[in-house]
């Protein structure tokens, strides 16, 4: 039995990832002209990635920010973000329909009509995914991959491509690990053996445990 397509298919994600990687590398040197700090988050679906740019954008104080959001349908989450913000920053949804994933081509597009060089930081929350954003560059200068206190502690070994691709890790929902009995050494030691040496942070978006040191990394 033969399968023709494969060879097909394989040569039309080699385009795509060329193309993205291409305009991956032109969005930073943009952001980098314009002196723009760019953070995504990356988590499966109810790791918490909205609550926790909800709880960072209460504390960005005079810095002057930006978030993309990013979701298969509805405006929900940006409209959260929207409210969280207050009129402090720039908020748009990206729609991606059937894609599980942000690609550098949203990015750009998105980012029609906004003048970034009066941003000092913009946020992108990707699909709740932890398979498919790994392969796509968008541009950011750090990565966060999320891994919840609900999600067990070998969420990093079962998606470790994800966590080899992020620059840092939040554990989220801290204040839930007791009753969770979530086991935080192990969590740790697992994304350590996975990722060796990345900053890892503990934090809650309901209490604000941790949320400073966070936003420090991701500002820069």
């Amino acid at each position: 039995m033969s399968f023709p397509a494969a060879p097909r298919l394989i040569e039309v994600r080699r385009h795509l990832l060329k193309d993205n990687d291409l305009r991956a590398r032109a969005l930073r040197q943009r952001f980098r002209a314009a002196g723009v700090r760019v953070a995504s988050f990356v988590a499966s679906p109810g790791a918490g990635k909205t609550a926790l740019l909800e709880a960072l954008l209460g504390r960005l104080g005079g810095c002057r920010a930006a978030v993309l959001v990013g979701d298969l349908a509805t405006d929900n989450d940006a409209q959260r973000l929207a409210r969280a913000a207050c009129g402090r920053a720039r908020v748009r949804q990206i729609s991606t329909g059937t894609l599980c994933h942000l690609e550098a081509r949203m990015i750009e597009a998105s980012l029609e009509g906004w003048p970034i060089e009066q941003l000092d930081l913009l946020l992108i929350e990707n699909v709740g995914n932890l398979v498919c954003p790994s392969s796509f560059d968008l541009g950011e200068d750090v990565r966060c991959v999320l891994a919840s206190v609900t999600e067990g502690e070998d969420k990093p070994l079962k998606y470790p491509t994800i966590f080899n691709s992020a620059d840092i890790a939040a554990i989220t929902k801290l204040d839930l690990a007791a009753a969770a009995g979530c086991d935080l050494p192990l969590l740790r030691a697992n994304i350590d053996a996975v990722r060796p040496g990345m900053p890892v942070f503990e934090v809650s978006s309901r209490t604000g445990d941790g949320l400073g040191p966070l936003l420090a990394a991701i500002a820069g």
